[in-house]
């Protein structure tokens, strides 16, 4: 009888182990979920202002890309302009100018 104790208490510890051992492995992963579901809330804020600095550096830089474009095209106005007067002035001394590149040309007639 003494052994049928011994073996049924060896046999319960075996059962009390593989028990606390799952017991343990479901602790640690409802830890972590529970981590897990804590940590997002800030990660997604993180994320935003993430978002949001990006947002306002690529906002800067079209701006800036905006102004070089106006003036840019001022440019280009004031110089046409000029040629335009400075090509008037040589036809009225009677000198030929030489015409004009393609792209300009093209650009004159049709406006792109």
């Amino acid at each position: 009888m003494a052994a049928f104790g011994t073996v049924g208490m060896v046999v319960a510890g075996l059962f009390a182990a593989r028990a606390t051992t799952r017991a343990a492995a479901a602790t640690a992963e409802a830890t972590r979920a529970a981590a897990q579901a804590q940590a997002e809330p800030e990660q997604r804020r993180v994320d935003l202002e993430t978002f949001k600095t990006i947002r306002t550096d690529m906002q800067t830089e079209l701006n800036d890309l905006r102004s070089e474009t106006r003036s840019l095209r001022s440019l280009v106005r004031s110089f046409a302009w000029y040629v335009g007067d400075l090509t008037t002035l040589m036809r009225r001394a009677g000198i030929e100018p030489p015409p004009p590149p393609d792209r300009v040309d093209e650009y004159n007639r049709t406006g792109v």
